[in-house]
Parts: C-alpha cells; structure tokens; sequence
C-alpha cells in the first residue's frame, strides 16, 4: 500500500549556516553600524537568543533572519516569535523557538482536516510524524495538495513516499 510520511524537521546544519549570514548580513549594514547586537544559535534546545539596542533593530533582525533562511530553504512558518522580547538593561532580548517536530495537538488538527476532506486514506500519529497510507498514489497526492492550502502555521515536509 503506498504511503509518506509529514514532518516537519529544519536540518541543523542549514539553520546554522542561516544564523551565521544573518550575522555577517548585520555586521555589514551600516545601521547596525557601533550598535550592539549579538546572535546566537542554541543547537540543542533549537532556539535563537537575539538581543539588539532598541525593538526597532530587533524587528529588523527578524526580517533579516527570515529572509535569509527562506534563501537557505527553512520556511518562515520554522520561526515562533510570539514570545515578547523584554529589556535587561540598555539592552532588548528576545528568544526565537525554531519548531522541530509536530506537537501533538498540531497532530491531531492534521488529522482532523485530513478526514474531514473525504479523502479515502488512513492518518497515523507517530511521535512527531503523521504516516499517511492509501490505495492509490492519487489520493496521497491529494493529501498533499490539501495540506499544503491549508495553513496549519508549520513548515511541513512530505517525506518516505513509497509506492
């Protein structure tokens, strides 16, 4: 029976190679000219601490950072700047979360839509992997075609078709 599998994963050697032309990017711009500014990329934990002088350079870092990455192939959606930066001192901090994985929750809401578009296939939640299986290789393809119209707010990729 043919099946993939949806993900969503950002390989850890792109985001580094993403965070590293942000920086270079932000060292060259003549606004961030004698300003402080500091990036840094916590592998482990998947996050981005970025801290700057004022918001205003903190939001120009984030466009910075999404569009470098979107040129890296990391898709915007990665990003989780919902957090609220805070001041600590003469300095504006923020933590950026790079999602890695689909939470549960995001999951079932997959899931959900999958089977409410009548398409005849079979949805599995495995960890931080939905395994889509079908009769026909068509069906997935409308799988796919779905998800990506929708907008669950993640970068999702479709991996391991196999027929």
């Amino acid at each position: 029976m043919p099946s993939f599998d949806i993900t969503s994963k950002v390989d850890l050697q792109t985001l580094d190679n993403a965070v590293n032309t942000v920086k270079k990017e932000i060292q060259n711009r003549f606004d961030f000219k004698n300003s402080h500014v500091e990036i840094t990329l916590n592998k482990k934990d998947y996050k981005i601490d970025v801290e700057a002088e004022s918001e205003m350079k903190l939001d120009q870092i984030q466009d910075v950072m999404i569009s470098r990455s979107m040129k890296q192939g990391i898709a915007a959606e990665a990003f989780d700047f919902s957090k609220e930066h805070y001041q600590s001192g003469k300095i504006v901090k923020k933590e950026v979360e790079v999602k890695n994985g689909i939470k549960q929750d995001d999951a079932k809401k997959i899931v959900k839509a999958i089977k409410d578009s009548g398409i005849k296939v079979q949805a599995q939640i495995m960890d931080d992997v939905i395994r889509i299986t079908g009769k026909k290789i068509d069906d997935l393809q409308e799988v796919i075609a779905l998800c990506k119209g929708a907008n669950f707010g993640l970068a999702l990729q479709y991996v391991n078709m196999k027929s």
